[in-house]
């Protein structure tokens, strides 16, 4: 293979060589790295999920009572992972939840909306945007809740390839202070 290369570069060997061709291609000091192309960012959930959730009963009113559901979750890619959707269905001691989220990746801003929607509303609510970096994904939104506006945070994190974990906050205070109000944990089936 080096019998290809110019003398003094096979004396380099080829780690020396891989370095020389990183270098050449490097991009120039200075310059911006490209956006990172998250349109497989939740390829990791595809599939069939057991899933615990931990509700807040009522958020941002200072109450502690929480609920637990166990149930599934199923991810289906769309469009070759660039959409995907998510199908819940969990019960608790307040009944049967079922929920489906349908999530969008946009090319353009390298952002994820996620919309979702539950059977009893019939209807996708705002949807959260955000992205993936370093190996969590992090998605705002504004909404009112009990007539009064509020950020809503989501967070992707602990992602294994059998298992992740979902957390969705509430601030009233334009994010300087957050009440977790959904913990999800989820396992590969």
């Amino acid at each position: 293979m080096l019998a290809n290369f110019p003398h003094s570069y096979a004396r380099l060997g080829l780690p020396s060589i891989a370095l020389l061709a990183t270098l050449c291609i490097a991009r120039p000091i200075g310059a911006a790295a490209p956006p990172h192309d998250g349109q497989h960012d939740f390829d990791f959930e595809f599939g069939t999920w057991k899933t615990h959730i931990s509700r807040l009963v009522h958020p941002l009113s200072g109450s502690k009572k929480w609920v637990q559901l166990d149930g599934t979750s199923v991810v289906t890619k769309i469009w070759g992972g660039r959409a995907n959707m998510v199908e819940l269905e969990v019960d608790g001691p307040n009944g049967h939840l079922e929920g489906l989220s349908l999530r969008l990746y946009n090319p353009q801003t390298h952002q994820w909306s996620l919309n979702y929607a539950s059977s009893r509303g019939a209807a996708f609510g705002q949807p959260t945007v955000g992205a993936f970096k370093d190996g969590r994904g992090v998605f705002y939104d504004r909404e009112d809740l009990n007539g009064k506006p509020i950020l809503v945070r989501n967070v992707w994190s602990d992602i294994t390839p059998s298992s992740c974990r979902f957390v969705q906050s509430f601030s009233a205070d334009n994010g300087k202070t957050w009440e977790v109000n959904w913990i999800a944990t989820d396992t590969r089936v």
